[in-house]
């Protein structure tokens, strides 16, 4: 079990960053999600770009990334850290509108966790979230292995 959750929320849609972070709060994160536009600023992030050149490693941390996002989408992002060593261990759960099959299985393929479809209706997206925080507080999660220079 973790102490501090370090969550990376990877979410275009204003609208559904704000439930995301408010149903997270409802199944008891005490920190919040650092929001990440699209895969490119995820990828920024991760490997100490400006502006987070300064940030430091995270000792706890779990990814919630959508798949169809502007400049760099989910399944590409996914092929880029499962490829990192030093990335690979963050687990990535995927939460999308698709239901394509071939396109979840994909992901699987890539690395991730879990994939997790959106649903419709507010309140089953609400619950399925506050079930994901719940499970992300209560496991084990690795710390991030910084990069050389970015030492804990």
């Amino acid at each position: 079990m973790t102490d501090t959750l370090n969550l990376l929320m990877v979410e275009d849609d204003d609208g559904h960053a704000t439930l995301l972070r408010r149903h997270l709060r409802r199944a008891g994160l005490t920190s919040d999600p650092v929001r990440l536009r699209d895969g490119q600023e995820l990828l920024d992030y991760l490997t100490y770009k400006t502006p987070w050149t300064e940030r430091r490693p995270l000792d706890s941390v779990a990814m919630i990334l959508d798949l169809n996002m502007p400049r760099l989408g989910g399944a590409q992002v996914l092929e880029r850290l499962k490829a990192d060593d030093r990335l690979a261990r963050i687990p990535v759960f995927v939460l999308t509108t698709t239901d394509n099959p071939a396109e979840l299985d994909r992901c699987y393929a890539l690395g991730a966790a879990a994939c997790l479809v959106k649903p419709v209706g507010h309140g089953a997206f609400g619950d399925l979230v506050q079930r994901l925080g719940t499970v992300l507080m209560h496991a084990w999660l690795p710390g991030e292995q910084a990069l050389p220079h970015h030492g804990r």
